[in-house]
């Protein structure tokens, strides 16, 4: 299940409670609520409390778990027991997606530095993702930098990866480079059973060329806004446009 910083989302039991069950729910294996007969807890200790914030809603009927106002640090495997005749366990994962950071424009032959705001640990696998398709990846102390053919001519020795943070640079930035750039970290804990922790920043960058022409689109759902700055004899390329379109474009 994914969903952006600000989401609310319901994890839901599919199941009615009985007044003799007792159910609880864990985030990576700390508990953060219960229900036992006709009465609920919800956080009991200090962690729990501050990690969220009066933002768990449960369902007396369902046990269903509501968290609202959902941030990256939500994300997780949330567990749910429930102990009635037999033991009943449900697994849900949850991947909490930072709002997209949206770059100023940047000229064309230009650096550019993805910050990832955070510092590598060696259980981390660190993945960047250009439109979806994997660009580079850290594990541990090793990095690989485009292992395909696509990657190595669109982007040609142009990525640099900073091994202490995970942060993005590319150089001699082109008019090919607009596009949603994803990083995805996925944190790994050892406990009685492993358990991976992952979260997600996106970046959208806008590379202008020489001159001064681009095309800028924007899709969500079924709204397309596009923006277009001296389009004077400009060619105009379309970047990560999923919709082919039929009749035409309105400048203004």
């Amino acid at each position: 299940m994914e969903g952006e910083s600000g989401d609310s989302v319901t994890l839901h039991t599919d199941v009615e409670i009985n007044h003799q069950d007792t159910m609880r729910w864990y985030l990576n294996d700390f508990r953060i609520a219960q229900i036992i007969g006709n009465q609920s807890k919800i956080c009991t200790d200090d962690q729990c409390k501050k990690r969220f914030r009066d933002r768990l809603k449960l369902d007396h009927q369902t046990g269903s778990l509501t968290i609202t106002n959902t941030r990256t640090t939500d994300s997780g495997f949330y567990k749910l027991l429930i102990s009635s005749i037999k033991i009943i366990q449900k697994i849900f994962h949850i991947a909490v997606y930072d709002d997209i950071n949206i770059k100023g424009d940047i000229f064309e032959g230009t650096s550019v530095t993805l910050d990832s705001q955070v510092i590598t640990n060696p259980n981390d696998l660190m993945t960047w993702l250009f439109n979806d398709i994997l660009i580079t990846e850290i594990t541990g102390d090793q990095s690989k930098i485009c292992t395909d053919d696509q990657c190595r001519e669109r982007f040609r020795d142009r990525l640099k990866l900073d091994h202490q943070t995970g942060s993005l640079t590319i150089t001699n930035t082109r008019t090919t480079d607009s596009g949603l750039y994803k990083l995805k970290i996925v944190h790994s804990i050892r406990r009685r059973h492993s358990i991976s922790i992952i979260r997600i920043k996106q970046f959208s960058i806008t590379v202008i060329g020489e001159s001064g022409c681009y095309v800028h689109v924007l899709v969500s759902w079924c709204n397309i806004n596009v923006h277009i700055k001296n389009y004077h004899h400009c060619v105009m390329e379309m970047i990560h446009l999923h919709q082919r379109f039929r009749g035409s474009l309105n400048f203004f």
